[in-house]
């Protein structure tokens, strides 16, 4: 399958009239196929970005099975021009060789006569302010907890559950994590809302889970593409040290967490699970 990672954004750059320019970038994993535009702002629409499209797919030779943004302006223009040349766009913040990229570039942009001079940051996208969780899917419980990589790898995403997301790149042996080092998770309780929670849960897409620090401190869960959900507070002196404990973990393990659900605490059972990574 050929997948391309997309950007399509203003750049802090403006033409000869003052007018913003946007950029796009375009490139595969292996960073071997590139292309990149730029246009001013008020040409910056979908028929431009379609045939912008189809000259980078004669540039390559052969059309992408999928295209990967993870900017929800870029990905709501793709999605108008990606389809009708039969190419899926799939919102996703897993971009890695794109936004490397981008981060790249911004440090060449002031070097060009074009540049305005305005704060940029190559990677920001707007986000909403976080949100609770709905009272009406929260479970009877929950806990910080942790299993050593080899257990998570060879013994729980063995276990027969039936929502679940694994990225096979972050399996941590995959990865080149020691089998000893302790991989954090969120445990959750949900009773007989188990599998209400896990099925919303998988609707978000769930990304990354973040302690917060404040009075009360609390746990965020970042979803989709830019929101972010209260999943609970606590204030707790003991509650808030397992939360430190979860981010120390979490640099320890590249980033690398967990989140499961379940209907109790027997352990017989799992409903969802999800391999996050920060």
């Amino acid at each position: 399958m050929t997948r391309w990672e997309v950007d399509f954004y203003r750049r802090p750059c403006e033409d000869g009239q003052g007018t913003p320019l946007w950029e796009l970038l375009i490139c595969d994993r292996a960073f071997d196929f590139t292309y990149g535009a730029m246009v001013s702002q008020p040409e910056a629409t979908v028929d431009w970005l379609q045939g912008q499209l189809k000259t980078a797919i004669a540039k390559a030779g052969i059309p992408p099975d999928e295209i990967c943004a993870f900017r929800p302006p870029a990905v709501a223009l793709l999605q108008a021009a990606a389809p009708p040349l039969g190419i899926a766009v799939i919102p996703t913040r897993q971009t890695p060789t794109l936004k490397q990229w981008l981060v790249t570039r911004s440090r060449w942009y002031p070097t060009l006569p074009t540049y305005s001079g305005a704060p940029y940051d190559p990677l920001a996208v707007d986000r909403p302010a976080p949100v609770p969780v709905p009272e009406s899917l929260w479970g009877e419980q929950w806990r910080f907890g942790a299993l050593s990589a080899a257990d998570f790898q060879e013994e729980l995403t063995q276990e027969p559950i039936p929502i679940q997301s694994l990225p096979l790149d972050w399996l941590p042996l995959q990865m080149g994590l020691a089998s000893t080092i302790p991989i954090p998770g969120v445990i959750i309780d949900g009773g007989r809302r188990a599998l209400a929670l896990a099925q919303w849960l998988a609707a978000q897409d769930p990304v990354a889970l973040n302690p917060m620090v404040g009075n009360p401190a609390g746990l965020i869960l970042e979803a989709g593409l830019c929101d972010r959900w209260v999943l609970t507070t606590f204030e707790d002196p003991q509650v808030q040290a397992a939360a430190r404990t979860f981010g120390e973990r979490q640099l320890q393990a590249q980033g690398l967490h967990f989140l499961l659900v379940r209907p109790d605490d027997s352990g017989i059972t799992y409903t969802g699970l999800w391999l996050l990574r920060s």
